[in-house]
């Protein structure tokens, strides 16, 4: 079994900046995919960053430039951190890994962080 546990989220005016962690526990070998996804009120949950399984990174388009994923390999944690918030970027937060065993991939998601951007 995997755990993953987040935490950084909060309320920020806008232009300010916040770091979210996730750390992960349990069996955790073979990961495929680790990243970063949001859901605001009434919109689907979207993919913000992430690390490919050859190690890239990825954004979505809105937040390139603003956001940047990293990763502590020895603290099994991965961070976002967000410069220039803005009001678009409210949403709950989801950290998200991927393990492959054998044949099949297995996803697993955090409890969810608020993110609050006010005007």
């Amino acid at each position: 079994q995997v755990q993953l546990v987040e935490s950084g989220g909060g309320l920020v005016q806008a232009g300010g900046s916040l770091r979210l962690s996730c750390t992960a526990s349990g069996s955790i070998i073979n990961i495929n995919t680790m990243g970063w996804h949001r859901q605001a009120p009434g919109k689907q949950r979207e993919l913000v960053a992430g690390f490919t399984n050859g190690g890239n990174t990825k954004y979505v388009d809105s937040v390139k430039g603003r956001f940047t994923i990293s990763r502590d390999n020895a603290k099994n944690t991965i961070y976002l951190q967000m410069n220039s918030l803005k009001p678009g970027d409210t949403a709950v937060y989801y950290c998200r890994v991927v393990l492959t065993r054998g044949l099949f991939d297995y996803q697993y998601w955090g409890q969810g962080t608020q993110v609050t951007v006010s005007s």
